[in-house]
């Protein structure tokens, strides 16, 4: 799949069924989750299970969560994973330095250079104060996002609000490094999908693109908020015309000026827009 995920949907490492269930669940990315997902006396149970399970291709990318990188568990989990053809990604938990990506990097990396994407997670304060810097730690880093749980404890954050600074943080450095937007973190109450919804739409506002999931009836609540709404794509589709004709700054018919930055963002709503078409 090219296209940039929209979705990433975390499943318990120990539950086999219901990683068949996710894989054709609708998910742009499944997360195998051997850490906060999986009980301790079920962890090796939930690596040997996901180590089989990742033989061979599967139908959607799949990445892995593996479990803390200061604990005793990450390095079995390392090497259990290592070279299985069903793996797409690996994403690491409570990443507080750069540090941190280069070891698990070098773990994973050939005799070519090539090696499994990384995604760090960013849940604690420490992190967050080093997001660029974890962001531009290796070349095998593809991706940051917040693991909001956990942050919101290490702050004592009691508001929702109280996020949004750490949220912007992570996007910003997302963008200057180079990577793609970072994706929202998982909204934990299942059945309230209008909660949800408000989410999204307050985290695209904010930058973000696409989000985790605990559950398959979130993904298409969190798809349909975070593609172009039909308004949005004909407002786009008129300043990209516009701008073929006039490459310079303008004024609309109905008024909106529209200038070089107006225009690469209406191209990549567009880009958006036709991200599952062939």
């Amino acid at each position: 799949m090219t296209a940039v995920p929209l979705t990433w949907l975390y499943v318990p490492g120990d539950r086999p069924d219901v990683v068949s269930k996710a894989l054709v669940s609708g998910a742009h990315v499944v997360v195998v989750d051997l850490e906060d997902a999986v009980a301790p006396d079920r962890k090796e149970y939930a690596r040997t299970a996901t180590a089989e399970r990742l033989t061979d291709p599967q139908p959607v990318p799949v990445h892995v969560r593996i479990n803390a990188l200061d604990g005793p568990l990450a390095a079995p989990d390392l090497a259990a994973l290592e070279g299985l053809p069903g793996i797409s990604g690996l994403r690491l938990p409570k990443v507080t330095a750069p540090q941190d990506v280069v070891r698990v990097a070098t773990h994973t990396s050939t005799a070519t250079g090539a090696g499994l994407p990384l995604h760090a997670l960013l849940e604690t304060a420490l992190g967050i104060e080093h997001a660029f810097a974890i962001a531009t730690a290796h070349p095998a880093l593809r991706g940051i996002a917040l693991g909001e749980a956990d942050l919101r404890a290490d702050l004592g954050v009691r508001d929702d609000a109280g996020l949004d600074w750490c949220r912007s943080r992570v996007v910003v450095a997302a963008r200057a490094a180079g990577l793609a937007p970072p994706p929202q973190s998982v909204h934990p109450d299942i059945r309230d999908l209008d909660t949800l919804a408000a989410s999204c739409a307050h985290g695209r506002a904010l930058g973000f693109l696409g989000r985790a999931a605990v559950h398959p009836r979130q993904l298409p609540v969190i798809e349909r908020a975070y593609l172009p709404t039909p308004e949005e794509i004909e407002e786009a589709e008129q300043i990209v015309k516009a701008a073929a004709t006039n490459e310079g700054a303008q004024a609309l018919p109905d008024g909106h000026f529209i200038d070089a930055a107006v225009v690469a963002t209406a191209r990549r709503i567009l880009s958006l827009a036709d991200r599952d078409r062939p």
